[in-house]
Order: C-alpha cells, then structure tokens, then sequence
C-alpha cells in the first residue's frame, strides 16, 4: 500500500510517502516551500523587472502570494487575473477590481501578448512532486490515495463574517460526526461552500487514485495525537500553533469537548495560556475569542479538565509552538512531580510522533483518510499501529 498525504500550509507544504512497506520512520518525505511562497517569489521578480502579470489556475492559499500580487498592483504593473485565480484574493470580485487588478475571461487570458509574465495558480501540483519523486527513482503510478491538506475560510454569504461562517461549520461538522476525521471529505463528497477544497480537487488533474481532503488543523492536531506520550492519555488539549492560525481541540472519551481558534499574530503566550485554561475550566465562550479578533470557540462539555494530573498540561505542535519555549529559548523540563505551573506556565509537552513533528499532519491525513475510504482502513491502522509510535494508536485507547 502507498498513499501521498500532503499538508500544504503557509511557509511549507509536507510531503510523506507511505510505504507500507517501510516503518513510517522510513518513509520518504519532502518539506519544501509552500505553494503560496512560490507564487510570492516569483511576483516579486516580475515586480523587479516592471512585468504585467497574467494569474490563472485556481483558488489557492493566500497570505504570502495576496500580499505580493496587491503589492505588483499598487506599484502600478498591470495585472490581469481570471475569475477563478482571483478568488484566492477575495470570493467578491469587485474587491478585487477595487485593488486595481482587471478581471479578465480564459478567452481573453489566451489572447493577451507573450509580454505578460503568466502564473498559474494552485495549491496542489501533483505532477510536479510526481516529478520529483521520480528524479529519485520512486514511482507515484501505484498510489492506493492521495490525501491534501489546506486551510479553507469558506466561501462566506456577502456580508457575512468570514470568521463565523467557518465557525459555523465547524460546529455542523462535529455535531455530524464528533471526530477530528469529520473534516475530510472523498473529492467528491466536498461541501460545497468550502471553495478551496473543491479547488484542490479541480486542480489536481487525472489521478491514479482517489483524492481525499481535510482541513490542516484537525490533520495536525489527528496527527499530533500519534505520539506515543499523547496516544497514552484519555483526555488531552493539543494545540497547534500555526503561521497564521492557532487552533487547540480539547479531546475526551466522547470526542471533541471544545475547540477555539484564533489568530496567532493577534495572541502572546499570556493570552493563549489564558485561552487554553478557559478551554480546560470548560468556561470559553464564543465573543471572548471572536471579539478579539480571533475566529471563536466551541464548548461541548462544561466539566473541567484538570491540569496537573500528568507530567504535562498542553500538547503543543506547529511551526510556531517555540511560543511555548522559556525564555532561555529551552523546552520547559517535564518533572513528574513538579506543579502544574511554572513560574504561572502551562507545562507543554512537544508531540513527535514518529519521529517527526513537521510532518504530523501527513498522519493526520493518513488516518483521516482509513475513515474516508474503508477499504484502506484495517491497511492505514497497521501501519500507524506498527510504525514505531510506541505501539499504541488513539482508537485503542
């Protein structure tokens, strides 16, 4: 069995081949820059040398890429985009006209002259990792799945906040099924409202195989929960602190308990440990994230979940869990008798399972995908169970 999962974020996309031939340890894996940054980089350069660009392609990531295409705007290039690529900007077209960039027809797009420097937009290019996959003599023909991560807003009703549509829906995926798997969907299955999903699969081309999808939190946070420390306790909040979204699940016996979400360039360690005792007390209401900035909480169970009962009170993963380090730049010391607070700290426990904390959305995506598609399920399980984790996989918990 071989499955592709890729969590694309903002600064990397990361690649993990399973082989399930291999220990995970082994697997191939490729952390390179993200889809988004690529796109930066190379309006930059068009920038430099005062080149009109023509963007086409698909809804993809914004943050990096936005911020350059605006900047090529405002310095007065010309740049064309079509309806489909200009929604990486906004899902109103007419904001983005209002930045100064024309919306332009795939017919018109065809026609403009060989002077215009031409993008194509998208967040997964299966082709291009098949490629490099290839130069190192490892074949993609014989994929069982293809399993991609990204973060999706949602394709939010004009007028309506963008931060609470997503949280909405978080909301209708738990009810509808309380696992962190409830945010994965086969291709063809997609809601329609999330707009970046669905442009992931009509990006992809022809595959070899079927396509799942998933929001990068839940993946992450799915696949944080591999680690063998982790994997171990019934009851745990992991948070994963990412580039641009801060995101922690409080998980039980029954499920998700509660789950908030915030902006990570609006939190300090201060706010965020006071978030995640909140979480824990089960007193975390929706406006005290929302009002902030952030984009809200969920609570399903009002009873507290008590730190100090463990050797750790957060698991903490993500490009920017170093928030959580001391300021000797250390991770904090676990003690098995020390108090719950540190110096007034939560006490953080870094995952890695299986090795590797950059990749654990990739696990995330893998035993997402066991649920999405059953008939790989009992194949993904061995080979999570048996993947030197330590042996135990939170379904046997």
């Amino acid at each position: 069995m071989k499955i592709l999962t890729v969590d694309i974020g903002t600064g990397t996309q990361d690649i993990f081949l399973c082989d399930s031939r291999l220990d995970l340890e082994n697997g191939f894996k490729l952390v390179l820059p993200s889809p988004t940054m690529m796109i930066h980089r190379r309006v930059r350069q068009a920038l430099a040398a005062r080149t009109p660009l023509l963007l086409t392609g698909h809804q993809m990531g914004g943050g990096p890429s936005a911020w350059a295409i605006e900047e090529a705007a405002r310095a007065g290039i010309p740049v064309y985009m079509t309806p489909s690529a200009a929604t990486t900007l906004n899902d109103e077209l007419e904001k983005v006209e209002a930045l100064g960039i024309k919306i332009i027809s795939e017919d018109e797009a065809h026609g403009l002259s060989s002077i215009v420097h031409r993008l194509e937009l998208r967040d997964f290019d299966f082709e291009l990792i098949s490629k490099t996959f290839e130069d190192y003599g490892v074949s993609l023909n014989d994929l069982e799945a293809i399993a991609v991560a990204v973060f999706d807003h949602g394709n939010a009703p004009a007028g309506v906040s963008d931060r609470q549509f997503r949280f909405d829906y978080l909301d209708e995926r738990i009810r509808a099924k309380n696992s962190l798997s409830s945010f994965a969907f086969l291709s063809s299955t997609i809601p329609k409202i999330m707009t970046r999903l669905q442009s992931v699969a009509d990006s992809a081309g022809e595959l070899p195989c079927p396509l799942v999808v998933m929001d990068t939190a839940p993946a992450s946070v799915l696949g944080a929960s591999f680690d063998p420390v982790v994997a171990g306790r019934k009851q745990k909040i992991i948070c994963n602190v990412g580039n641009f979204h801060t995101l922690a699940f409080r998980l039980g016996e029954m499920g998700i308990e509660g789950v908030f979400e915030h902006h990570t360039g609006e939190i300090d360690l201060p706010k965020l440990e006071s978030l995640l005792r909140a979480l824990a007390e089960g007193t975390l209401k929706h406006e005290d994230v929302f009002n902030d900035m952030g984009h809200g909480a969920l609570m399903y169970a009002q009873d507290k979940f008590e730190f100090g009962k463990d050797d750790f009170d957060v698991v903490v993963t993500g490009p920017r869990r170093s928030m959580f380090r001391t300021r000797d730049d250390r991770p904090q010391t676990i003690d098995h008798g020390q108090s719950s607070i540190v110096h007034g700290r939560l006490r953080p426990y870094f995952a890695t399972s299986y090795g590797d904390m950059m990749i654990a959305g990739c696990f995330g995506l893998l035993a997402a995908t066991a649920e999405v598609i059953p008939g790989l399920t009992e194949a993904i399980h061995g080979s999570l169970r048996d993947g030197r984790g330590g042996g135990v996989a939170p379904w046997d918990n």
